[in-house]
């Protein structure tokens, strides 16, 4: 082998990137200890940039092309290297091409629950999923912040690090947006589309990435809200305290009917209808003496009874056990006005008359 031919194995005369990968950000050019000779073709496909650093300093950074390395073209190098008269000796530099292209459907979630003040539970904590698709923007921050001197750096590394990232800025945004639990579920795509310019504004200068789109799949929350979530839902969907009387004593004429029968039928509700009447009609005056907790009706309150024993004033307690419900729900079917009484004072007091109208309605 010749001087010539042993020299020309020393120096690099085309710098290139094949990706066959779809999954690496940054890699840089395993040079093997040769030099970079005059001339020497640098070649940067699409979604790609070629940044070189010399002794840890940035150096020029090319786009998409195939670049001749001359003087001209290496105006920072020139500078670092010192050369007074251009570039004429080969020399070593750390190339790396950084990819540029749209990297979509990654997923991101909170590892820990995020503590939020809800206006409806108070403290609350949740839990969040969902995916984002990114772009590298700056080469150069991304490299000194994210990448670091790795040989070949891919997206799961990428990921691994980001993650507690996006989550620190998920949780600060979802909480200044100060959106109730209960409203999350029904604006995903609009809570996302407010949270990515938010996002953006945080990764942008800090790591040369910038998010395309960022998308809540899921927000969830401890057990015990779900339950009271159900709760209310359950007492929404109910409506008038008045109908849901009348569905329960139906209901639970049909579950103490031993020969079955279709639940909910016409006949079986005007039977559970008139059960709920001869109930009332049959309480005795004992009933008369309210439970622990509410307050005594006074004698000289009451008017005389009926020839059944029930006497013309109730209170609440007393028309729930004659309706065969809770108290609360008593007060509130008075509250919505369905069920006629007259409040004195905290305490309310319902005529007999007023009670079996209710029932009749």
């Amino acid at each position: 082998m010749g001087l010539m031919d042993y020299l020309k194995t020393q120096l690099l005369e085309i710098i290139q990137w094949e990706d066959d990968s779809r999954d690496t950000l940054s890699w840089r050019f395993p040079d093997q200890d040769k030099e970079i000779k005059r001339g020497a073709q640098l070649i940067v496909r699409e979604s790609q940039v070629a940044q070189f650093i010399y002794l840890g300093q940035f150096g020029d950074t090319f786009g998409p092309g195939k670049h001749t390395l001359v003087t001209d073209n290496i105006p920072i190098l020139s500078t670092l290297k010192g050369w007074k008269y251009g570039f004429e000796s080969p020399f070593k530099a750390d190339i790396y091409y950084v990819n540029t292209r749209l990297f979509t459907g990654n997923k991101w979630g909170t590892q820990n629950p995020v503590m939020l003040r809800d206006p409806d539970f108070g403290i609350v904590r949740a839990r969040a999923f969902g995916t984002f698709d990114f772009k590298v923007t700056d080469v150069k921050t991304f490299l000194k912040e994210v990448a670091g001197t790795d040989h070949q750096f891919r997206l799961e590394e990428f990921l691994d690090a980001m993650r507690s990232r996006l989550v620190s800025v998920f949780s600060d945004a979802l909480a200044s947006a100060k959106v109730p639990v209960l409203d999350v579920a029904t604006r995903y795509s609009e809570l996302g589309e407010a949270l990515l310019p938010l996002v953006n504004q945080q990764t942008v200068p800090k790591y040369g990435i910038e998010f395309a789109s960022f998308i809540i799949e899921n927000v969830s929350v401890p057990e015990e809200v779900e339950k009271a979530i159900d709760k209310r839902s359950s007492m929404a969907a109910i409506g008038n305290l008045n109908d849901y009387v009348k569905f329960q004593m139906a209901e639970a004429m049909t579950r103490g009917d031993a020969g079955g029968g279709l639940a909910g039928s016409a006949a079986q509700l005007g039977a559970g209808l008139a059960m709920g009447q001869q109930m009332m009609a049959a309480m005795t005056a004992a009933q008369t003496t309210p439970p622990a907790g509410t307050p005594p009706v006074p004698p000289s309150a009451l008017a005389p009874t009926t020839g059944s024993g029930l006497p013309e004033l109730l209170g609440p307690a007393q028309a729930a056990e004659v309706l065969g419900v809770t108290e609360a729900d008593v007060l509130a079917a008075l509250s919505e006005g369905s069920l006629k009484g007259k409040k004195i004072g905290t305490a309310w007091r319902i005529t007999r008359a007023n009670l079996e109208e209710f029932l009749k309605s």
